[in-house]
């Protein structure tokens, strides 16, 4: 059976941009009277918020939509996730990284690969790398893409309206899978909790579209199931920017204290 899912972070209050895209996770389940599934993505407990979540449920709710339960939480499966990462310490694929976010951006200003590629690196020699770890020196595990990708070969995944894409993560480059101080990141525990959840159809925002090159590398060295995806447009304000969180965008829940009902939502977000 088909499933396509809707997982927000709840580190604020949704949107009109975050409807569009969970009415558009429900049609296309619909359309193949498939699973409609809601993911709370609350592994960055340094913003996440219980009455975020909260709202979260009401916001849908509010919107007419029905969703599969028990509703996943990140943050009650981090031993999978630290299982998902030790596979590929075994292999060889990442590596302990202890440069601070201020090195790798002097790093990016003279990257030999050019730009619009992520950072690269490699792992330290074994005895300086020793020496950090007794000293306590925090790091995080990166993915060594040249290694992932010689391993997983020429990679391709399908979104609905691209088609068949080819697989190029240089953007991504040695991206961070976790943190020693927070715990995975969301690009390893993206994936494994796709495939626990039988998730054939990811439907996201065209913002998240290079996130799919490294996490469908990620699904091929972990031997996972490759879903579809859906990357659909971005909800503007009247100016023409984005709505987002952080730029103030009006929320639902103010759209329901001023008396906008659900249906004219859905209607205006095409809907109807």
């Amino acid at each position: 059976m088909s499933a396509a899912r809707f997982a927000p972070s709840p580190t604020g209050l949704l949107h009109k941009g975050h409807a569009f895209s969970a009415l558009t996770a429900s049609e296309v389940a619909r359309r193949s009277c498939g699973r409609f599934v809601l993911r709370i993505e609350d592994i960055d407990f340094t913003r996440c918020r219980p009455d975020f979540e909260a709202a979260i449920h009401d916001d849908l709710a509010w919107l007419g939509l029905d969703w599969e339960r028990p509703v996943l939480r990140q943050s009650e499966h981090g031993a999978d996730y630290g299982a998902a990462l030790e596979r590929l310490v075994g292999r060889g694929l990442v590596y302990r990284s202890f440069k601070t976010r201020k090195e790798v951006a002097v790093a990016m200003l003279s990257a030999p690969h050019g730009p619009g590629g992520g950072f690269r690196d490699a792992p330290l020699p074994a005895g300086e790398e020793a020496r950090r770890l007794a000293a306590g020196e925090p790091f995080a595990w990166r993915l060594n893409l040249a290694a992932a990708e010689r391993e997983a070969g020429p990679l391709t995944f399908e979104d609905a309206r691209r088609g068949v894409v080819a697989v190029d993560a240089s953007a991504a480059g040695d991206v961070v899978l976790a943190r020693k101080d927070v715990g995975v990141a969301y690009h390893l525990a993206v994936v494994v909790d796709d495939a626990r959840q039988e998730i054939t159809d990811v439907v996201r925002g065209e913002d998240l579209f290079e996130a799919t090159h490294v996490q469908r590398l990620l699904q091929a060295l972990l031997g996972l199931p490759e879903p579809r995806y859906h990357h659909h447009r971005l909800i503007a304000d009247a100016k023409g920017a984005r709505l987002a969180k952080r730029s103030g965008a009006e929320t639902l829940r103010a759209l329901r204290e001023r008396g906008v009902e659900a249906v004219a939502l859905r209607r205006e977000l095409g809907f109807a």
